[in-house]
């Protein structure tokens, strides 16, 4: 059940409204870089799901960065764990309604006969794409340098469908599903991020050696996209080769294209080859609804000592929550989050245990919004 809506905070509704004092803008030390349109500053409401595990620590870090830079946005809560039957029905109207959504980690119980209530909601929405983004970020060694990957992954149909069944005691079928307009879709979407980010690459990940109707309908509907797409270089490798040449030359990559369970793993394994999946941001989008979230899926839930230490790290989300106000059309607000997050992994003075130091997540959050411009 929802708990009550936030109202818009006090502090910044007087921060919005407060008029300019013309002596103390220095228009010399900034570049006009986005002209919104009249209205684009109103205050956005965002479907808010804290989630299992870590969820609650790394959500309340969101939102006490939000509130510490006056974010044109504010929350409306909901309490959704994992060991529940469905997504309730209010949450799904909440998300169709505000069309934005941030969350932490579902946990997903092994075996039995409860679904996935990640892949609920990316069915339920039509949120077809996944992207994570696998970055180096200063200051944080890595075995590999100059890694810069955004894995988009299709979210809603192939082996996650879920179409299983026992067809005799001890023998189960389980259908992968590919469509050539899902395969499509999710390519044309690859090919709209590389072009609108500057991106010079994009690789199609595939089994078609084996899979060769299945997978080989997924990589004719990306030869097909790509056609239209004669500025952006386009190739294709297999995924057990992808994975040994993510381990091995990761930086040949750029925008990956994958079917949905081959991008879960890339998308893992560039991440940890990047620094780990504690900093990964990433999202799930659709045509009208988009949900952020860690980007790996792996340690997005934690464990109990974790939870118990309070030492969760909270990068991952506060840089999909600056993916979220890109979305939004709020950049600068975006850029100053972003900016903070660099500089404290950079000192390294204050970093949680899986980036090698000792932080409680509160005391992340601390350094966050002490590096706000």
């Amino acid at each position: 059940m929802p708990v009550a809506r936030r109202a818009l905070p006090l502090r910044l509704f007087k921060h919005l409204t407060k008029p300019l004092n013309p002596h103390t803008v220095s228009v010399a030390s900034r570049f006009v870089t986005y002209m919104p349109r009249p209205g684009d500053g109103a205050p956005r409401l965002v479907t808010l799901i804290p989630g299992d595990g870590i969820g609650p620590l790394v959500t309340d870090a969101v939102e006490q960065v939000m509130d510490a830079m006056h974010a044109p946005v504010y929350f409306e809560r909901y309490e959704v764990h994992g060991e529940m039957k469905r997504v309730p029905e209010e949450v799904i109207d909440s998300i169709r309604k505000n069309k934005v959504c941030i969350k932490g980690g579902l946990r997903t119980p092994v075996g039995g006969g409860v679904s996935s209530l990640n892949v609920q909601l990316r069915k339920e929405l039509d949120l077809y794409a996944s992207l994570v983004n696998c970055f180096n970020l200063p200051g944080l060694p890595t075995r590999h340098d100059n890694v810069d990957i955004v894995v988009i992954r299709e979210n809603t149909e192939g082996e996650y469908s879920g179409l299983e069944h026992e067809v005799v005691p001890g023998v189960v079928e389980s259908l992968k599903v590919i469509t050539k307009f899902c395969s499509q879709r999710i390519a044309k979407y690859a090919f709209e991020y590389a072009y609108l980010n500057n991106r010079k690459k994009v690789t199609a990940v595939h089994k078609a050696n084996i899979m060769k109707l299945a997978d080989g309908l997924f990589l004719e509907s990306c030869r097909e996209v790509a056609t239209k797409y004669p500025g952006i270089k386009y190739n294709e490798i297999i995924v057990d080769n992808c994975c040994m040449q993510l381990v091995s030359k990761p930086e040949q990559f750029d925008v990956m294209v994958t079917p949905n369970l081959y991008g879960n793993l890339v998308a893992n394994t560039a991440a940890g080859i990047a620094g780990g999946t504690g900093f990964m941001p990433g999202g799930n989008v659709g045509a009208d609804t988009a949900v952020f979230e860690q980007g790996a899926s792996a340690g997005n839930v934690g464990n109990e000592k974790i939870v118990e230490q309070n030492k969760a790290n909270p990068v991952a989300l506060l840089l999909s929550s600056a993916m979220m106000l890109r979305h939004l059309q709020f950049p600068s607000f975006a850029d100053r989050l972003e900016t903070a997050v660099k500089r404290v992994i950079s000192e390294g003075k204050c970093r949680t245990k899986d980036l090698g130091g000792d932080s409680t997540t509160q005391e992340v959050v601390n350094a966050v919004i002490a590096n706000l411009a």
